[in-house]
Formats: structure tokens, C-alpha cells, sequence
């Protein structure tokens, strides 16, 4: 009933409808559900015309006079933006959310959103940049606007304060940040301004950010490394990090992560403070990144060797904490269980005693899936929940908290409590920022997930968004786990024949990739065997 309520005309052909509820069955079958749909949708409205039949088309309600919110909305709100008269008759009209409790389902996905941008647009015409930032925290109009507003009523302050509030939404450490136009009015209103230190390097990172995002990487270089020294300078934590971030992020764009990486350890390992540790800190996110890259984990592993070294020489603890989390992932990818337990558990203690709050987060995750990888799911998603309710507090929030949900799917006991932990997920992180390379795990588990519960559909949908994330790596791992999750998708299909040779051919790269345990458990697919592990919707050790 919601769908044809929603259809243009009230109608829609019955196949389409079918393919709409239920994508995965066959014709037959869908055409069966759907007569007992229009069964039901006819009981419900009381009347056996509710639902007519004309040729393929199917009508809803066809000689009735019928009124819908939804297209009434729509039709008002279009009305007012072309005459600019009426905009908040109709923006009355708009009551929240379309459907709500259909959050998930797909035929939604599309008027939802174009009934939002309307309602959004509407609230532009009318002026109202407050409530647009209710419904859409980083609209940079939105900002903008309020920081104008705010320095035509004298109130430099308050256009100052609203321009952090958006740099805090838009996230520098995932290279994300405000345009020239908007750059330019925060400028005007710190012209004046008393707190000229604190100013100047946000004013600078901003600058970085718009040079990163067009590709100038000397000049982003440059803008960060100078936010970066004024920072230092002006006790600015968060800024110390944010600018620290965008260099790793010039670095890696420029192909020389690895040997900046080094550097900047060296160089801050020999000044163990707070300030430096945000430094390294800003580092963990690439140092994942560069985990899963075409050559695997082999070459950061040696890497991080040499660095523990200097970190002891240097009397450094997060130092030495950060490379004991890199030498356990390490081991953890390799198989080597113990050593990986061993180091980990040396990594949470050195990240404790340095107060090191996101490297401390970072290592309970590994632990979690070492957790998983020997049959214990139950401590793994204690460990992962436990994570999870500290992940929030910290700077590097949209990196971790994603981890963590992708924890928690593997330590599902069934693929439909996997599904659950799914969707409290999608429900958790939506309207947030999200760093897309941490978020790959989620997104094949979810796709494993969702294929081993029968949802088909949706479990094209998400890997349909792994394979765009894993375009961000020119191979390695990630698209080794793609093959593993199009396979457990084939089989689910009733493609066994396509399934098996997928599932071989991630074993044997995985193999070449040094992962002994994600080849092991690619074999037990393709032959059918327990998987060696107990939940399986698991993607350990290669997230």
C-alpha cells in the first residue's frame, strides 16, 4: 500500500512491484506473495476495490478521492519555490522523516530523499539556517549564512564560534574542510580579534584543507605544517592532530607516507608529551591504510621494528605503544596468534601508562578479532562494546567507531543477530562522518552478513559500496576480501560452481599476501567445511 501510495498516479505494473518486495525470489514465487499482499491491503482498507487490477497495472484506491501528505507536501512545496510565496504554508506540510519505520527498506531510499532535499531547500528559501543545521549539521550554507548574519549584527564572536562548530562537523583529519567563500568571511571576522593565535591556525588549517582538495599539495603542505608550528605554539591539542593529519594525508597523496611517517616519529618520540602524542596519534589512521596495501602488512611490519627501537632508545611510551599495536597487527594478520597476543596486550598497557586514548581503543579492536580468531566471540564483543562506549569521546571518533560495529558483526552468533547489529549500526553512524577507508570492513561484513541471512538485496547494495571504497587501494587485502564476499554472495544465489572458484582464488592471494588464516578459512568455504571460527559471518583478520 505504501508503494503504490507513493507511485506516481497511485499505480504501478505488478512486476515491477514484485521485483520492488521481492527482488530475490523467483517470478513465480513473487507473483504468489504478491496476490496474498493485495489479499491483505484489501482486508486492511475494507473494500475489495482498494486494490484494482487494470491489464498489469495495479491501482490503489483507483475511484476514490484520495489525499496524501506526502505528494500535498511535494506539490505545495514545488509550487512555492517557483512563485517564492507560500514557502512556509508549506513547509507546515512537512511532518519529519517519510516513513520512518521503513528506514531500511530500498523503495524508500528514493522519495525519502527527495521529499528531504525539498523540505531543506524550502527552509533555505525561507531564511531559516537554523533549522537546516537541525536536519543537516554540515550544511556549509547553512554556516556560512549564520556567520554572515552574525557579523551584520556586530557580533564577531558569534561568527567566529559558528565557524568552529563547522570545522568540528567537517572533520580536517578526514581531509574534509570549509570552502574559500566561507574561509573568507571568517577572516573578515577575526580581523580584530583578540585571541589572535588560536585564530590564525584555524584560519591556516582551513587553508590547508582547500589546497589539499584541490590538489595543491606543496601549497597544503605548507598551510599545515605552519598551522601545525602555530599550534605547538598555542597549546591547541585538537589543531596539533587536525593539521598533523592533513600533512599524512599530503604525504600519502604524494606516494611518501612511510617515510614521513618515520620521520615525524623519530622526531616527536624524543618529546613524550600530550601534544606529541597527537601527532602520532594522527598517524594510526593511515599506518591502518597502509596495513592493507597491494604489498600487505609485510613492509610496515619491518618498519615497525626499526621504530620500536628508537622509541626505547628514546624512552618514548607512546612510541613504543604505537609500534607494538602495529607489530600485533602484524602478527595477528600473519597467524601468529601468540606473538600477536603477546604484543597487543604490551600495546593496551604502554597506550594506558601514555593516556593514549585512540590507540588504546585501536588495540582493543585487535584484540577483540584475535578474540574471534580463537572461538570466543563472546569476550570479543565485550571487548568491541566496551571500546565502542569510549570511541565517541575522542578526536579520532569517525575512524573507530565504525571498527568497532565491524567487531561486532563478526561476533554475531547467527547471521540474523548479525543483521541487527547491522541496522543499529546504519542507525548509529547515519549523519555522521565516517573515514571511508576505516569503514571497509563494516561494509563486507555487512555484505557477508546480509547474504548469509537471505537478504540478497541488500547484501548487493553494500558490496556494491566495498568495491567503490576499495578503488582508494590499488590491491591488496581489501579486494582479496571482495572475491571472499562475492562468493559467500554467489552461494547464496545458488551459484556453488562460481562461489567455489572465488573462495579458491582469495585463498590463494590471500596466501601470497602472507594471511595464513583468511586462506585457511577461504579453503573451508570452497570445500564446505566448519569455518575455523564460530560465527559465520566473520571476516577476521583482515578488516
Amino acid at each position: 500500500m505504501k508503494i503504490l501510495a507513493l507511485a506516481e498516479g497511485r499505480r504501478m505494473h505488478r512486476d515491477a512491484l514484485a521485483d520492488l518486495l521481492w527482488p530475490d525470489l523467483d517470478a513465480q514465487a513473487a507473483a504468489s506473495n504478491l496476490r496474498k499482499a493485495i489479499h491483505f491491503v484489501r482486508a486492511a482498507l475494507g473494500s475489495s476495490d482498494a486494490v484494482q487490477a487494470r491489464g498489469e497495472l495495479l491501482m490503489l484506491l483507483p475511484d476514490a478521492e484520495v489525499s496524501i501528505d506526502a505528494d500535498r507536501f511535494e506539490a505545495d512545496g514545488r509550487a512555492a519555490l517557483a512563485s517564492s510565496t507560500g514557502v512556509d504554508e508549506a513547509l507546515a506540510l512537512y511532518r519529519g522523516e517519510l516513513l520512518p519505520a521503513d528506514r531500511f527498506a530500498t523503495w524508500a531510499e528514493e522519495p525519502r530523499d527527495r521529499l528531504r532535499t525539498l523540505y531543506l531547500r524550502l527552509l533555505k528559501a525561507a531564511g531559516r539556517w537554523d533549522d537546516v543545521l537541525d536536519a543537516e549539521p554540515s550544511d556549509e550554507e547553512a554556516h556560512r549564512a549564520i556567520m554572515v548574519r552574525a557579523l551584520e549584527a556586530g557580533d564577531r564572536q558569534g561568527a567566529i564560534r559558528q565557524f568552529e562548530r563547522l570545522c568540528r562537523v567537517l572533520r580536517a583529519d578526514l581531509g574534509i574542510g570549509p570552502g574559500a567563500e566561507t574561509v573568507a568571511v571568517y577572516e573578515e571576522a577575526i580581523a580584530d580579534d583578540g585571541r589572535r593565535a588560536e585564530n590564525r591556525v584555524r584560519s591556516m588549517l582551513a587553508r590547508a584543507l582547500i589546497a589539499l582538495n584541490s590538489g595543491n599539495l606543496t601549497e597544503a603542505t605548507s598551510y599545515a605544517r605552519h598551522a601545525r608550528e602555530l599550534a605547538f605554539a598555542a597549546n591547541m591539542d585538537r589543531e596539533i592532530g587536525e593539521s598533523s593529519a592533513v600533512l599524512s594525508i599530503a604525504a600519502n597523496m604524494q606516494n611518501r607516507w612511510p617515510e614521513q611517517f618515520e620521520a615525524e616519529f623519530v622526531e616527536f618520540t624524543h618529546h613524550d608529551s600530550q601534544r606529541s602524542g597527537h601527532v602520532l596519534d594522527a598517524q594510526l589512521c593511515l599506518a591502518e591504510y597502509c596495513l592493507c596495501g597491494p604489498g600487505g602488512h609485510r613492509d610496515i611490519m619491518q618498519q615497525a621494528a626499526r621504530l620500536r627501537t628508537v622509541a626505547e632508545r628514546a624512552g618514548s611510551v607512546h612510541g613504543e605503544a604505537m609500534a607494538d599495536l602495529l607489530l600485533g597487527e602484524a602478527a595477528l594478520f600473519s597467524g601468529e596468534l601468540g606473538e600477536a597476543r603477546s604484543r597487543l596486550q604490551s600495546a593496551l598497557e604502554l597506550h594506558l601508562r601514555a593516556g593514549a586514548k585512540a590507540g588504546e581503543i585501536l588495540t582493543r579492536q585487535r584484540l577483540a578479532e584475535l578474540d574471534l580468531l580463537q572461538d570466543r566471540p563472546e569476550a570479543a564483543a565485550r571487548e568491541a562494546t566496551r571500546a565502542l562506549g569510549a570511541a565517541a569521546s575522542t578526536w579520532l571518533e569517525p575512524h573507530l567507531v565504525v571498527r568497532l560495529y565491524c567487531v561486532l558483526v563478526g561476533a554475531a552468533t547467527s547471521p540474523v543477530q548479525a543483521v541487527r547489529i547491522i541496522e543499529r549500526a546504519d542507525a548509529a553512524l547515519a549523519g555522521k562522518s565516517v573515514c571511508p577507508p576505516c569503514s571497509m570492513g563494516f561494509n563486507v561484513a555487512a555484505a557477508t552478513g546480509y547474504a548469509l541471512a537471505g537478504r540478497l538485496d541488500a547484501a548487493r547494495r553494500r558490496l556494491a559500496t566495498a568495491e567503490q571504497l576499495a578503488g582508494l587501494w590499488p590491491g591488496g587485502p581489501w579486494h582479496v576480501a571482495l572475491w571472499e564476499a562475492r562468493g559467500v554472495l554467489r552461494r547464496a544465489e545458488g551459484h556453488d560452481d562460481q562461489a567455489n572458484a572465488l573462495f579458491r582464488e582469495a585463498a590463494s592471494s590471500f596466501a601470497e599476501l602472507g594471511r595464513r588464516q583468511d586462506q585457511l578459512r577461504c579453503l573451508a568455504r570452497a570445500e564446505r567445511r566448519p569455518l575455523p571460527a564460530t560465527s559465520a559471518t566473520s571476516h577476521r583478520g583482515f578488516r
